[in-house]
């Protein structure tokens, strides 16, 4: 992204301080990554636009989502406390516009209510799931998962962990020997994944994009103060990084892939941050204002150098990514989709910042799901601060 588009005179005042790296967000510096909950103006005309266009919803039911969603997003750390160790998941549900809270038993089934959300009663809770999912992660790391198994994930709905086979995969010998061995360590459900096996996507060197690394090509994910979140895949540590111009920005101070996929970038003279996250002028430039995690269900948002805005839903959390690399652990799925080049781009619900993309399936023409590290991780693993408005 050319430095030049993104600071726009209504932002100024609140940009004095701030330093732009080219993809509008900001690096930080302190493992307290400040989790602020939803705030700010109401959403703007092209934002609600967006979400109409790629979710099918009216103007109305798109305003009205995009307030509820803010308020699924500031109640669910208030009713995961409420239901303790009864705690079995959270999600949005769309259709009654509400978060919903999965709880082992009737007393922690009252208290989630009382917060204000609603409670269904699941046979495991979340913790149980999760050692599930990490047994299954830990026989991943012993012998790698054939590529006809795409990721694995906890699913609060489901109650059980859901394998997601490659469709066309499921007769697989090494497939069917990995979903034996998955149902052993508890309960688990096998569905057939549209689509092929997710690859990262980085690209190849292409004029006018938002940064390069070698002959690679990806995005800027978020500002922190000093520098940028974005892939790990897109660069090792010490690499250096250029801008759109071809002029240097820094370099990789840290970067991890796979088992994660992330990294951050310092920013030098001549180059600062903002805390924005381009629009492509298919919705105003938004600014960041917090981190607070979306739930499964609600609407996001992604910004790439290659495929620019584009929005769907969160489908899962906590996934294990098969990449040919190897697996990477912890991801967050989406419907939204993206292509080679957007690795790194920001994912955004609201003003809340959300993850760096990594990888996917599929493409913006016919549509694809793609995969992206929680920014919040991030931030706590090499203490950095979320640069916000």
């Amino acid at each position: 992204m050319r430095r030049t588009i993104a600071v726009r005179t209504a932002l100024s005042a609140l940009l004095v301080l701030g330093v732009w790296a080219g993809a509008g967000l900001g690096p930080t510096s302190s493992s307290a990554a400040a989790v602020r909950g939803p705030s700010g103006p109401e959403p703007s005309a092209k934002l609600v636009g967006a979400l109409r266009h790629d979710l099918g919803l009216s103007r109305s039911e798109a305003e009205e989502r995009l307030r509820q969603e803010s308020a699924a997003m500031r109640l669910e750390p208030k009713a995961r406390r409420a239901a303790g160790k009864a705690f079995g998941g959270s999600w949005f549900d769309a259709g009654t516009g509400r978060l919903v809270v999965g709880v082992t038993d009737g007393k922690a089934a009252a208290a989630v209510r009382a917060m204000g959300a609603a409670a269904r009663i699941v046979a495991h809770s979340a913790r149980e799931l999760d050692a599930v999912q990490a047994a299954i992660d830990e026989r991943a790391e012993r012998k790698a998962a054939p590529r006809g198994v795409s990721s694995w994930h906890v699913d609060a709905r489901a109650g059980s962990v859901v394998v997601n086979v490659v469709r066309g995969a499921e007769r697989d010998a090494a497939v069917r020997a990995f979903v034996e061995d998955a149902k052993r360590e508890g309960p688990v459900t096998v569905r057939a994944a549209a689509g092929k096996a997710p690859s990262t996507f980085a690209a190849g060197t292409v004029g006018g994009d938002p940064y390069y690394t070698g002959n690679v090509r990806c995005s800027i994910g978020f500002s922190v103060h000093g520098g940028f979140v974005t892939a790990g895949h897109c660069g090792q540590p010490g690499a250096s990084a250029r801008g759109w111009d071809g002029s240097g920005i820094g370099n990789f101070q840290g970067s991890s892939f796979p088992g994660n996929d992330y990294a951050w970038v310092n920013v030098g003279q001549g180059w600062w941050t903002v805390p924005v996250v381009l629009g492509w002028g298919t919705v105003p430039d938004q600014l960041v204002r917090g981190s607070a995690e979306a739930p499964v269900g609600a609407s996001i948002c992604r910004s790439g150098s290659t495929t620019h805005w584009h929005c769907g839903t969160v489908l899962a959390k906590n996934e294990t990514v098969n990449y040919s690399q190897g697996a990477v652990h912890q991801m967050t799925k989406t419907s939204v989709c993206a292509e080679p080049g957007d690795s790194g781009g920001s994912f955004i619900s609201g003003d809340q910042a959300q993850g760096v993309t990594s990888g996917g399936w599929g493409n913006c023409g016919s549509g694809g799901e793609t995969w992206y590290q929680p920014v919040n991780e991030i931030l706590a693993v090499y203490g950095l601060r979320l640069h916000t408005a």
